[in-house]
């Protein structure tokens, strides 16, 4: 079985679930994207880690990861290994310097996992074939997703979300204090959009 190795492009929300995000994973050495859609906690461990956000406290994927390390544990690869009726399905493997094991894992939490251990990600051409997306730009810049038949059900519309609206109009030193405070709090959504606003700032 030939394997595409995969990078994680982001998070946005979802139009088409209430309360859902979409995990969009991009083919390395291709331009084929697959959206998941994943919940709220799942998106937020994910988030955490691409922004380098550190909680005051240890979440569950990070419990996983230090529990993993202490007993000399290593994730080395995930791996998504089919989809079936809308479902994405990964297995993790592991290598205790004995021997190697694959756990069944939530893609989500597969995902959450390979970006704490700094692993690698891969799925197979057969589900690039069904769920890929390729997005076609035209001449006047728009985006429009081409895709097969089978990937109609991972459909995805991004909106903005309101919170990120409301925080252009925040100073910077009021947005550090806040960031500092959500963390504090351990709002990471919240932590995520503050400092997805300072970064958009800090490029101009």
């Amino acid at each position: 079985m030939s394997k595409i190795r995969l990078n994680v492009l982001g998070i946005s929300y979802s139009q088409t679930q209430t309360g859902a995000y979409a995990l969009v994973l991009a083919e390395e050495a291709g331009k084929r994207r697959i959206p998941i859609i994943v919940g709220g906690f799942e998106a937020q461990a994910i988030a955490i880690q691409l922004e380098g956000l550190k909680p005051p406290r240890p979440l569950t994927h990070d419990l996983f990861l230090n529990f993993s390390k202490t007993f000399k544990i290593e994730l080395i690869e995930v791996t998504i290994y089919k989809l079936e009726e809308g479902v994405f399905f990964s297995k993790l493997t592991c290598d205790d310097g004995k021997n190697i094991t694959e756990i069944d894992a939530r893609t989500s939490d597969a995902i959450a996992l390979a970006l704490r251990f700094k692993c690698p990600i891969f799925t197979t051409e057969e589900i690039m074939q069904r769920a890929g997306i390729i997005l076609d730009f035209d001449k006047e810049g728009a985006s429009k997703p081409s895709k097969s038949d089978d990937s109609k059900e991972h459909d995805i519309k991004v909106e903005k979300s309101p919170q990120s609206e409301e925080l252009k109009n925040i100073r910077m030193q009021d947005l550090k204090s806040m960031l500092e405070e959500a963390i504090r709090n351990e709002n990471y959504e919240r932590a995520s959009l503050i400092r997805d606003e300072i970064n958009r700032r800090k490029k101009k």
